[in-house]
């Protein structure tokens, strides 16, 4: 076998897949946890906007469309959301972000293509929105508990 990586060279690493079987029962909960036709709740944080606050990001729930605030924000609506409706899958809501995530896995999570906006509105602040988040936001996120 000839070497094409040049002299020296390290060839890349081969990665492996580990694939599980997944019982009747968990592609029931994974089919529930996900509902492809439901639209997002809005273009914000539900709770934030009702409270007049701010987020760092968003995130959509797969299975109801709620669209909460990310961990790195202060109030963490989608967290919150998970553990209060038992919702596991999240979907990022910003633009050029399609990544799933699984809580209850603690891991990355393959979905589908969700109903439409698949973002906030491109000229959304980030964090946002604009004209409510303070001027000194990342020391307020720098000062949180855990």
């Amino acid at each position: 076998m000839r070497n094409t990586f040049g002299a020296g060279a390290i060839p890349p690493r081969r990665h492996h897949v580990v694939v599980h079987a997944i019982s009747e029962e968990g592609i029931a909960a994974m089919t529930a946890a996900v509902d492809p036709s439901v639209p997002p709740s809005g273009t914000g944080c539900a709770e934030c906007d009702a409270a007049g606050g701010w987020w760092v990001h968003l995130r959509r729930c797969a299975a109801c469309g709620h669209i909460g605030c990310c961990d790195d924000s202060l109030a963490r609506h989608a967290t919150a959301h998970w553990r209060e409706s038992g919702h596991p899958i999240i979907r990022s809501f910003e633009p050029g972000e399609d990544w799933f995530w699984d809580y209850d896995a603690n891991n990355y999570y393959e979905g589908p293509k969700l109903a439409p906006p698949e973002c906030h509105p491109l000229d959304q602040a980030v964090p946002g929105p604009g004209g409510r988040v303070p001027r000194n936001w990342a020391d307020l996120l720098g000062q949180r508990n855990g």
